[in-house]
C-alpha cells in the first residue's frame, strides 16, 4: 500500500493527488532556485524568484486542503452509511463480529501454543 492508496482509492482521488504530488515538486524546484538565487544575486532575479515560490506555495496549500476537506466529507459519508447498515441490520453485524471473534480468539490461542 503506498500514499497513493492511503488518500483514496477512486481514479479521481488519484488524479488529485498525483496533481498535489506535481505541485509539491515545483514548490521544491522554486524553493531550491530561490536558494541558489539569493546565495549570489540580489535585486530582480531574487524577486522574480521569490514571486514564483510564493505562487507555488499558495497553489500546494489550498490543493491540500482541497484534499484534505474530500477526505473530510469521504470519511463521514462512510460513517453514515456504516451506522444506517448497522441500524438497519443489528443481529446481521452481530453475527459477523461474532464469528471474526472466534477467528481471530482461535488464531491467537494458536499462535500462543506453538510460542510455549
Amino acid at each position: 500500500m503506498n500514499a497513493r492508496d492511503v488518500v483514496t482509492n477512486d481514479e479521481g482521488g488519484r488524479a488529485n493527488t498525483d496533481k498535489v504530488m506535481a505541485d509539491l515538486r515545483v514548490l521544491a524546484a522554486d524553493m531550491e532556485q530561490l536558494l541558489s538565487a539569493t546565495a549570489g544575486q540580489t535585486g530582480q532575479h531574487v524577486a522574480q524568484a521569490r514571486a514564483r515560490a510564493e505562487q507555488s506555495l499558495t497553489a500546494a496549500k489550498a490543493r491540500v486542503a482541497e484534499l484534505q476537506g474530500m477526505a473530510l466529507a469521504k470519511t463521514r459519508a462512510a460513517g453514515r452509511a456504516t451506522d444506517e447498515y448497522v441500524h438497519a441490520n443489528p443481529w446481521q453485524v452481530i453475527a459477523v463480529c461474532a464469528v471474526a471473534g472466534l477467528v481471530l480468539g482461535s488464531l491467537l490461542s494458536r499462535g500462543g501454543a506453538s510460542e510455549a
